[in-house]
């Protein structure tokens, strides 16, 4: 198997979807992603370095991808080369075990470690940026009552290194989805964010402004609509602002899954997303990117 898969750019610039809040968000690039290996596939968590120039992708069997993204001079993605393909290691006896591998949400945290939420046995495991498993995150009892294919969906960390995840469903229509931190002492539930429609969540990130931003996602039959809603948090976790940024027409890209947010060298921040081809061959793992004014 080769150790790198070079992919070319599938669609650039050409279109803005349905923009919502203070600022539009465009559509900048459009990348499937494809490798020889036969487990390729599931892409369901991603994070993207402060530079939007290295990436982790994270499979929902287990799968452990790193790469890099060729961009413009102005922050646009060219061209993404995948450098490592390989199942994530649990530090005792090799790869995850089938039943444990059902990974959803990823996050960096400030030393470059790579931390990793599931679902099925919830749980948060502390990876090194290589994919070496490092340690399980202490596993608080709320999370042996979440629904077993709807529990960690969504992981990020902030700027001190605290993390925090939700969720993919809330139990409820019009019951907000918990929000769940730990501080590197203990876990606690400091606020819930507006469940709004039938968005359910996905994937979640710390902007390098502050700001958290939450990918949700909507199945229409057979096919999806995306929304990115971002949230001003006060120090004591009370939400002070919530804007939706993006809100895609039903079919407009496959289904995204993991979000990371970061700033270009023009200053603009950019929503770069993965999408989740669940092995299934009507659907691809693609990187979606877009601007925001």
């Amino acid at each position: 198997m080769p150790a790198s898969a070079r992919l070319a750019l599938i669609a650039p610039a050409l279109a803005t979807c349905l923009a919502l809040g203070a600022g539009a968000a465009e559509l900048s690039s459009v990348i499937t992603l494809t490798h020889v290996d036969p487990e390729f596939g599931g892409l369901s968590a991603l994070s993207v370095t402060e530079d939007g120039r290295q990436f982790h992708a994270i499979g929902d069997r287990g799968l452990f991808v790193r790469g890099e993204m060729l961009r413009e001079a102005n922050g646009d993605l060219r061209e993404v080369t995948l450098t490592t393909v390989m199942p994530l290691e649990t530090g005792d006896d090799g790869p995850v075990r089938p039943g444990l591998q059902d990974a959803e949400g990823s996050a960096l945290t400030p030393e470059g470690d790579l931390l990793v939420s599931y679902e099925g046995f919830a749980r948060i495991e502390r990876f090194s940026p290589e994919g070496r498993h490092l340690a399980r995150l202490p596993h608080p009892a709320v999370f042996n009552s979440l629904q077993r294919n709807s529990s960690l969906e969504a992981l990020a960390a902030d700027e001190r290194g605290w993390v925090y995840t939700v969720p993919e469903r809330s139990g409820k229509l019009d019951r907000p989805f918990p929000v769940y931190r730990f501080d590197g002492r203990r876990w606690d539930t400091p606020f819930a964010l507006p469940r709004r429609g039938d968005f359910l969540v996905v994937g979640m990130d710390f902007g390098p402004d502050g700001h958290l931003y939450l990918l949700e996602r909507a199945l229409r039959g057979v096919f999806f609509s995306t929304r990115v809603r971002r949230f001003e948090i006060a120090p004591e976790g009370r939400i002070t602002r919530e804007e939706t940024l993006l809100e895609t027409p039903t079919g407009t890209h496959e289904n995204l899954e993991g979000l990371a947010v970061w700033r270009d060298p023009e200053g603009r921040l950019r929503l770069t997303m993965v999408a989740d081809d669940n092995f299934n061959l009507f659907l691809r793992n693609q990187i979606v990117e877009y601007r925001l004014d």
